[in-house]
């Protein structure tokens, strides 16, 4: 019935990708500032002579919740407005959600998210 969508990417492709979503007409988009690491590891840096390994990078997360029909479009944006071809252009994870309320009209369902 509805899925979230949550996309971690590079913080320098939220513009391009917010972009094409908005050709999607979306009715909502939660982003977040978050730190992580994958395959792309971190850097190091010397600060007074003195190794500094930096674990975690930062990323944007992005969270959509959508019909099940939308997954392929939205997942399809997101990657053609992500990818670099290099190591670290981020993760899409899709679940399934059981249900929405609108806090405001107490509206279930697809009905929470239209």
């Amino acid at each position: 019935m509805m899925k979230k969508i949550e996309a971690y990417i590079r913080p320098e492709k939220l513009d391009d990708i917010k972009g094409l979503l908005d050709q999607l007409n979306l009715n909502g988009l939660s982003v977040c500032q978050v730190m992580g690491f994958g395959k792309q590891k971190g850097w190091k840096e010397f600060i007074r002579g003195t190794e500094v390994d930096y674990n975690f990078l930062p990323k944007i997360k992005l969270e959509i919740v959508v019909a099940d029909d939308e997954v392929e479009n939205i997942v399809s944006k997101i990657t053609e407005g992500a990818c670099t071809g290099s190591v670290g252009d981020g993760k899409i994870f899709i679940t399934d959600v059981c249900d929405a309320i609108r806090i405001r009209t107490k509206e279930r369902g697809l009905d929470a998210i239209k």
